[in-house]
């Protein structure tokens, strides 16, 4: 260890949090978990809120068990990412005004119906290019616009970390453009959109790319975490911004997949596409590395088999993943298939129910145990993975794409990777498992002049990070049953 030296990677995300040692020794990265700790929504009259001071102290406890389990002369800087869309409103002070709303908040329900009354549609996919959801900060914030009087500043959650981090309040460009108030094609805020509807846009801050220094942290931080002088740098701050950044293609035929809460599947870009086309398939562009376009569509992902697990757990017969995995090997593939994107199973309820209900109103073969119900999720995963594929493969306009890298969480359900690798009948490689960490680090790699550019960094990846090839094996079965899973999404 002491050739080696650290870059220390804050990585949120929805139902967890961790910082995370990303070791350089010899070559090679390796990431280490110093601190972990749970995160998720709490309800405070009716609405669901993230429990922002918890996770501000667990931040603090990390970047402290880092200082004392590395020293403080082994580490060259600190990064922060998080999922997207969620904001928080800072007043003069710069004090929260209240704990950041949660982008499952019922509040939002209406609101995109209520926005396109203002602005149609199809303008706001003009200025923004951005997929339509209403979780969308957007929309967040046009239902909370009459109560911003005393607000000063709009942060991005990784912003808000950053700020308390340094004292500096910018946006990164990454997260910034989940908003649906960026516009990927002048680099800047859609501050006409915003206007138009009346929102205040004295509120946003600076933009700033990945890898901007942004200073040491404050003396309070140092001393709560033995840290002085260590410079904080701007990183792909959407989680997925960072994940895609580590995936470890050797070239440009390729399309990821983020596999997690949500399955995020796409291609990079050098140019956004805003026309009908991609109005027409719901895909999003955002930034990457390098403002890169990440042309891609954010899918309900397994966020559908945490709700049945959760609820498996309350009704008294817990189950690990793997154990749930393993059910559903045994189970028949393909007896019955739902669109994940169906707003039936978006939300927190009882999934396992959900699924069942769809089934019998869509004539299909109820699913009545365990076994059967993942099955159900895994193989309406990989069927909608296909579908989005041929959507980014058009969009992209360049032919079929020889690879699919999965990175993520997702990788470690190889039932899934198999089934995804039949149901788009190519070659999926899956790894890194903690590729948003991994990302992370590499910006901060980059940004202190450790690596050239993202392509020295990709294949830093390649090097470090062990990875699985899939291969077809039942294509034909899959081709057989796409066509009536493709109605469910049209």
């Amino acid at each position: 260890m002491s050739d080696a030296h650290i870059h220390l990677a804050i990585d949120l995300g929805a139902s967890s949090g961790r910082v995370i040692g990303g070791v350089i020794n010899h070559g090679k990265l390796t990431l280490e978990e110093v601190h972990r700790f749970p995160n998720g929504p709490s309800e405070i009259d009716g609405h669901l809120y993230w429990k922002f001071d918890e996770l501000w102290q667990h931040i603090l406890d990390g970047l402290k068990s880092a200082c004392e389990k590395y020293g403080r002369e082994a580490i060259r800087s600190i990064g922060a990412d998080t999922w997207g869309v969620d904001y928080g409103l800072l007043d003069a002070n710069g004090q929260l005004l209240h704990a950041p709303y949660h982008y499952r908040d019922s509040r939002l329900d209406d609101m995109m119906d209520r926005a396109f009354a203002i602005v149609p549609k199809e303008e706001i996919f003009g200025y923004t290019g951005i997929q339509f959801m209403q979780i969308n900060t957007l929309y967040q914030v046009l239902e909370e616009k009459d109560r911003m009087s005393d607000a000063a500043t709009l942060l991005m959650i990784p912003d808000i970390i950053n700020y308390l981090l340094t004292g500096k309040k910018v946006c990164e460009r990454t997260n910034a453009s989940t908003t649906q108030f960026y516009n990927p094609a002048t680099h800047n805020w859609a501050t006409e959109l915003l206007e138009r509807m009346d929102i205040r846009t004295d509120l946003l801050p600076e933009l700033v790319d990945p890898g901007t220094p942004l200073g040491p942290v404050t003396e309070e931080v140092a001393e709560a975490t033995g840290l002085h002088g260590i410079p904080v740098y701007t990183v792909a701050s959407h989680d997925t911004g960072s994940a895609v950044a580590a995936v470890p293609a050797e070239d440009s035929d390729f399309a990821y997949l983020s596999s997690g809460t949500w399955s995020l599947l796409g291609v990079e870009m050098t140019e956004p596409r805003t026309g009908s086309d991609t109005l027409a398939v719901n895909f999003t562009n955002e930034i990457g590395v390098g403002k890169t376009i990440r042309l891609l569509k954010n899918v309900n992902g397994l966020w559908i088999l945490q709700e049945c697990r959760r609820i498996w757990n309350e009704q008294g017969a817990p189950n690990d993943f793997s154990e749930l995995v393993e059910l559903a090997e045994n189970a028949p593939p393909l007896a019955a298939l739902f669109d994940p994107d169906d707003a039936a199973f978006t939300g927190v309820c009882d999934m396992p129910a959900a699924i069942q209900e769809h089934c019998r109103k869509t004539g299909q073969p109820i699913p009545e145990d365990k076994g059967a119900i993942v099955r159900c999720v895994i193989d309406s995963l990989a069927m909608k993975t296909r579908y989005v594929l041929e959507c980014a493969e058009r969009l992209r306009g360049q032919g079929p794409i020889g690879t699919l890298h999965i990175i993520g969480g997702g990788t470690q359900n190889r039932l899934l990777n198999q089934c995804i690798a039949d149901a788009v009948n190519r070659r999926v490689i899956t790894g890194p498992i903690e590729a948003t960490a991994a990302g992370n680090v590499l910006v901060q790699m980059m940004a202190c002049k450790e690596l050239a550019d993202l392509t020295a960094g990709r294949a830093l990846i390649r090097h470090s990070f062990e990875v699985e090839t899939y291969t077809p094996e039942t294509p034909q079965t899959w081709d057989a049953a796409y066509p009536k899973a493709k109605a469910m999404y049209n």
